[in-house]
C-alpha cells in the first residue's frame, strides 16, 4: 500500500487496476456506485458529464445512457453502458460503447469486500482487453490513466463519507 491509502495493483497492456480501502459498508458504495445519475461525481477523468436516464443499476442485461465529453469522440457523446455484473454490495460491472452501438469490448468493474462493519476494500478495473481492433484503430487505449482511477477511488470516498 501507498502512502495514500492505494494499492497499485496491476497495470498491463489492456486492463489497469486498483485498490483503496474506504471507510464505509459495501452497501452504502453499492448503493452510490448502482445509481447513474452519482457516476459524475466520481469520474477523475474529465469525460462524464452527466446521466440520460437515473434509473438505478438493478440487473444484468440493462443499459443506461451517459452524456459525455471529450476530445478523443471530438467533443459532446453519449455512452450505452451494458451491466454484465451484479451482485448486491459486492459487484458492479459495464461494458460501454458509443450510444446505440455493440460495446466494442472495454469494461469497468467495481468490486466491494467488506473488511468490517464500517470499512470496504474497493477494487476497479479498467480491461480494454477485448476491445476490436477497428475500434483500436479510432481510439488510443488506454483513454483513462491509471492516475485517474485512483482519484476516482477517493472521489468515492468522498461521496460516501
Amino acid at each position: 500500500m501507498t502512502n495514500s491509502g492505494y494499492h497499485r495493483l496491476m497495470t498491463d497492456e489492456s486492463a489497469i487496476t486498483v485498490r483503496r480501502e474506504i471507510p464505509a459498508t459495501s452497501k452504502a458504495i453499492f448503493e452510490v456506485l448502482t445509481l447513474p445519475a452519482r457516476h459524475p461525481e466520481l469520474d477523475a477523468s474529465g469525460f462524464v458529464r452527466s446521466d440520460e436516464r437515473t434509473d438505478r443499476i438493478t440487473e444484468v442485461g440493462q443499459t443506461f445512457r451517459m452524456n459525455m465529453s471529450g476530445d478523443h469522440m471530438g467533443g459532446d457523446y453519449q455512452t450505452d453502458n451494458l451491466v454484465v455484473g451484479l451482485d448486491p454490495d459486492k459487484l458492479v460491472a459495464w461494458k460501454t460503447a458509443p450510444a446505440g452501438q455493440e460495446p466494442p469490448g472495454w469494461e469497468w468493474r467495481w468490486e466491494l469486500k467488506a473488511e468490517g462493519p464500517d470499512s470496504t476494500e474497493v477494487t476497479l478495473t479498467y480491461d480494454w482487453s477485448k476491445v476490436d481492433a477497428a475500434f483500436l484503430k479510432k481510439v488510443a487505449f488506454p483513454l483513462v490513466p491509471k492516475s485517474a482511477l485512483e482519484d476516482s477511488l477517493g472521489l468515492l470516498a468522498s461521496a460516501v463519507s
